[in-house]
């Protein structure tokens, strides 16, 4: 799995976005930062949870200048059907057919032939500054990814818990 500091291997893939087929190009996305998260399966149990879960929370991380991505195997088609049932999607979903995306950010089960609920966000250099993955069946912490893209943006030592507008200081830390 790529970890903090490693480069994000480029791609341009079909998308699923506002309800439309079209290709997504990693080189293309203009934000500061870029949050592609992996996930198992279209039409599963957890998978909804998180990628509507992405989606309300969709302004924050615009507010942020961040990018999301969706990310797993499925084809673009089931990205379309899948949106369209879940009321609409506002960020694009990446059809990674046969698996080399989810492959070249070490987070494909071969095994499985599905993606690693993983997260990862990149910096302004596409380099990869966030890394998590998850159990299949742990869904992700929508907020806390939102609360490491403010984190990181802040560009400063940020301690466990710090949330935008908190103090701390050696003062404020108890063990």
């Amino acid at each position: 799995m790529l970890k903090p500091g490693d480069p994000a291997p480029d791609f341009d893939l079909a998308s699923a976005s506002a309800r439309r087929a079209g290709r997504t190009r990693l080189g293309d996305i203009r934000t500061d930062l870029v949050v592609l998260f992996f996930y198992p399966h279209d039409f599963s149990f957890v998978c909804p949870t998180e990628v509507t879960g992405f989606d309300h929370a969709l302004a924050d991380f615009k507010a942020e200048q961040t990018a999301v991505l969706g990310a797993s195997l499925d084809s673009v088609e089931s990205h379309l059907r899948w949106a369209e049932e879940l009321g609409g999607i506002g960020y694009p979903l990446l059809a990674d057919e046969g698996g080399k995306l989810a492959r070249a950010f070490g987070v494909l089960d071969e095994k499985e032939h599905v993606a690693l609920r993983a997260t990862f966000v990149l910096d302004q250099k596409r380099v990869v500054a966030y890394a998590l993955a998850s159990p299949f069946n742990v869904g992700r912490s929508i907020a806390e990814t939102l609360r490491v893209v403010r984190a990181i943006r802040t560009e400063h030592l940020c301690p466990a818990d710090w949330e935008p507008g908190v103090a701390f200081g050696p003062d404020k830390l108890k063990f």
